[in-house]
């Protein structure tokens, strides 16, 4: 499963009543961002949200398995996070970083020695111009990608992904204000990670645990699986006061025929599909398209799903507290209702949950 070469230029759903950005605004007071995750995957708390009464209630994230039912569907989001913040010093002395998006000739794969990255600092890593990784790994600045980013080639002894994974760090958002740890190369990846490409987790389900997975399938769901590459988009919020206005990022995704046949399957026979996580809703939905369910296939989405989209492929949702203003968020909205999401985040401020990608999460049944 290999990305086409370049994203598509931005679609946006339709609008019912559209909301402004700042609608999706709340405050959310010091120290409580998770910087480091819970003890256990499945100790979170989980907030669960019933959209017809809008009842809210507290639980542990262990007691998801006891919410599904026989002929229910779970889907996880297999993508694993690549190692791909490269550090390093400039011939100078000075310090910079790269860090690597996709590989320029998606089918080179992990082994391309041609990426699209991101550096740091922008003004200095022009074209031309070497960072150091290690003694053998540098990076060369070949070119400008003409939004801000720059297309890099790795030069190394070792075959480049052994290269990546030996110096290559774990990208954490910026939100954690740390560096990455050793701990982080396991707990930044889902338990049921398969296929690299990522740079960010799909949050939602760091959560589960093997047991738990294997306690839910007992209670009679299934579980299907897919596969959506998360970008660096996913921590750009939305700039413009109207969300229409904003130019949202693709992501390349992969649905297997049996995981579209597993949802067509369970939605007919009366069972509820849960998608875990906000990357699985953008894949399903992608891939039905204008239809009524989802097609097996892959490519890249760029679908923005925010209040009055209506969801063709997904009847609950499992995600983690998002930031303000973000496309996240929004979808969130979309699936659960602008008033009682904002009210659950509002309860979760001052109950004490945690935040963001460590933080504790969310059931929308």
């Amino acid at each position: 499963m290999r990305p086409t070469p370049r994203p598509p230029s931005s679609t946006v759903s339709g609008l019912a009543r559209p909301l402004p950005t700042a609608a999706y605004d709340y405050e959310l007071p010091a120290g409580r961002v998770a910087r480091y995750p819970a003890e256990r995957r499945d100790g979170s708390r989980l907030l669960t949200l019933d959209r017809r009464s809008g009842a809210i209630r507290h639980r542990r994230f262990a007691e998801l398995a006891e919410l599904t039912r026989p002929g229910d569907a779970v889907i996880l989001n297999e993508t694993r996070v690549r190692a791909a913040r490269l550090v390093g010093r400039k011939p100078t002395g000075a310090p910079g970083e790269v860090l690597l998006l996709r590989p320029a000739s998606p089918a080179d794969g992990e082994d391309a020695q041609t990426w699209v990255a991101l550096v740091r600092p922008g003004g200095k890593l022009k074209p031309g111009r070497t960072l150091e990784v290690a003694e053998d790994l540098a990076v060369e600045i070949l070119d400008g990608t003409g939004d801000g980013g720059r297309l890099v080639r790795l030069r190394s002894d070792l075959p480049i992904r052994d290269a990546l994974a030996r110096y290559g760090r774990v990208p954490l958002p910026p939100y954690l204000e740390r560096e990455d740890e050793a701990a982080d190369r396991d707990r930044y990846q889902t338990v049921y990670a398969a296929h690299t490409g990522s740079v960010a987790a799909p949050t939602a389900g760091l959560h589960f645990t093997e047991e738990l997975l294997a306690r839910i399938e007992d209670r009679g769901a299934r579980l299907g699986r897919l596969t959506l590459h998360v970008g660096v988009g996913t921590f750009r919020p939305v700039d413009e006061e109207d969300p229409a206005s904003h130019s949202m990022h693709a992501e390349w995704y992969d649905l297997p025929e049996t995981t579209a046949a597993l949802v067509v399957e369970t939605r007919a026979a009366g069972g509820a599909v849960w998608a875990v996580g906000t990357t699985t809703v953008r894949a399903l939905e992608s891939a039905a398209g204008a239809g009524t369910a989802p097609r097996p296939g892959s490519g890249w989405t760029d679908l923005f799903i925010r209040p009055g989209y209506a969801f063709r492929a997904v009847d609950r949702l499992v995600t983690n507290f998002h930031l303000p203003r973000s496309t996240l968020l929004m979808l969130v909205a979309a699936f659960g209702g602008h008033e009682p999401v904002m009210k659950a985040y509002r309860e979760a401020v001052e109950t004490g949950y945690r935040f963001y990608s460590y933080g504790d999460a969310m059931a929308l049944l």
